[in-house]
């Protein structure tokens, strides 16, 4: 009893903070061999038992903190210039925490669906990556660092994930995002900083979910992605029995020696929840300072019931996650869906709303349509791809001077031809030196008042091209690439092709 007593005076003289120990936890996102990004405030958080007293170390920097009621705590460091490799220490109330090998620059945030996910090694069965053996082999790059995220669908947003960030190897390269590792490649080696690339990527999956309930529910022109979410819904009934008929005809065909027959393609039920993967895959990453978002997703949205409202709900993404992540209009870069065999489907109504995305500041797109292959919507092409990413974003972000922009609709106008008939001219954007490389001009089309396209004969005048018809005497509109396949491309002196467009008033009927 006299010592239980000893005990407890001791403990009533004794400061708080020696008989507090904070159990300190970072976000994973926060872990040895990350990249911290350069020129801004660093955010450093976690959570720690109630009520600790924290002191952040880096860099000859020190920070103090202080957990919340609920065990929270936040830290901001001073911006730091490229660099590392350094180490990050938490100390206090007998906290102890180290991060090592952290490097200073630049953090480009990848999400989408399959064609941002295909990964170096390309999805085995279905397709594969151009050169894939070589470029794994050649993927050992210390100022790269990679952070894969594991798929993640959630009702309501998350404030970890369970992946922490990676050296760039052949062996964690292989797994990753080729159109990001190219881009990355590319930047570390051009701008001479280190890059870190987070892959937060979901095949097949549609754009609503990765847009934030908070921007979802609060916006009239969307309400079409819970219509459509119904839909699908509804389609799940009877799911899983015609996955047991599917699994049925398979055993027959082995059974026969035949080979299996086509089904069709089954998404993940979670992964189409609207703000679904918001929540689970980007929701954690919002505390974070990065320098801008890699985008490459459209062809789930291309849909009849959602090719219409995509302009909307793209540019309202683009604003949602520039909210979440309060760093400003921070720079997005995104891919412009290729050229695929998908009758019964918008593609060229989703090209042409990305296109008009561009009118969002800090934007810029890659246009793809001279990369894209008629069979397989996964073009094995993606070094292209992260290129003209990459050219994007030296131009936009790092002030190069290099040639980035494809040729971009401006506007139409009209003029009398010595015949007597009536031609459309089409005014372009960046299109010094357009070119068809020798090849036919086939992809333009016309119509007059009822917007009844038929395909036109198109010739390059300068910087202009002129598109007429005989059908159609007194054309009204014109469009371009608007099939889903395009076979004879546009190219300006850069090399760089033509976006899909169509002149007609937003939006189209």
């Amino acid at each position: 009893m006299k010592f239980f007593r000893l005990a407890l005076l001791l403990s009533c003289l004794l400061p708080s903070s020696a008989i507090l120990r904070a159990d300190v936890r970072l976000p994973h996102l926060l872990s040895d061999h990350a990249v911290l990004q350069r020129d801004r405030p660093i955010h450093i958080w976690g959570w720690a038992t109630p009520g600790a007293h924290l002191t952040v170390h880096f860099h000859g920097q020190t920070v103090p903190a202080q957990a919340g009621s609920l065990g929270a705590w936040n830290a901001w460091l001073a911006p730091e210039s490229a660099g590392g490799p350094y180490s990050l220490t938490i100390t206090g109330d007998g906290a102890d925490v180290t991060l090592s090998d952290l490097l200073v620059g630049d953090v480009w945030f990848a999400s989408g669906q399959s064609n941002m996910e295909m990964p170096l090694r390309g999805f085995p069965g279905n397709a594969v990556l151009k050169d894939a053996d070589k470029e794994i082999a050649a993927a050992t790059h210390p100022k790269l660092r990679l952070l894969l995220v594991d798929r993640k669908s959630s009702d309501h947003p998350l404030n970890d994930v369970s992946n922490s960030w990676t050296l760039c190897t052949p062996e964690t390269a292989a797994d990753f995002s080729a159109v990001a590792y190219f881009f990355g490649r590319e930047i570390a080696a051009s701008e001479n900083v280190p890059v870190g690339l987070i892959d937060s990527t979901w095949g097949g999956t549609p754009a609503d979910s990765w847009v934030s309930m908070d921007t979802l529910g609060t916006h009239p022109d969307l309400l079409p992605a819970f219509a459509s979410r119904a839909r699908f819904a509804d389609e799940q009934t009877g799911l899983q029995a015609q996955i047991a008929a599917e699994k049925a005809e398979d055993d027959v065909a082995r059974a026969a020696g035949k080979p299996l027959p086509r089904h069709p393609w089954h998404p993940d039920e979670t992964s189409w929840s609207p703000a679904g993967l918001y929540n689970g895959m980007i929701a954690p990453f919002a505390p974070m300072s990065i320098r801008g978002f890699l985008w490459y997703q459209g062809e789930t949205n291309s849909a009849h019931d959602r090719a219409p409202y995509y302009a909307t709900l793209f540019s309202s993404l683009i604003r949602d996650w520039r909210m979440q992540f309060a760093l400003g209009n921070l720079p997005f870069l995104f891919v412009q869906i290729s050229s695929f065999n998908s009758p019964g489907e918008d593609w060229g109504k989703v090209r042409d709303a990305q296109r008009r995305t561009l009118g969002l500041a800090n934007t810029a797109m890659a246009v793809t349509l001279d990369v894209g292959t008629a069979d397989n919507v996964h073009p094995p092409d993606k070094q292209t791809v992260g290129h003209r990413l990459a050219l994007a974003a030296r131009h936009m972000v790092y002030r190069e001077d290099v040639a980035y922009a494809s040729p971009l609709f401006r506007q139409a106008t009209t003029e009398l031809q010595p015949d007597g008939s009536t031609a459309i001219r089409v005014w372009f954007d960046h299109a010094q030196g357009l070119t068809t490389h020798g090849q036919p001009i086939d992809a333009f089309e016309i119509a007059g008042e009822d917007r009844h396209f038929v395909p036109a004969q198109a010739r390059i005048d300068g910087e202009t091209v002129v598109v007429s018809a005989a059908g159609i005497p007194h054309p009204v509109y014109v469009r371009y690439g608007w099939m889903s396949v395009v076979t004879s491309n546009l190219f300006n002196a850069a090399g760089l092709p033509a976006s899909t467009f169509t002149s007609e008033p937003w939006p189209a009927d």
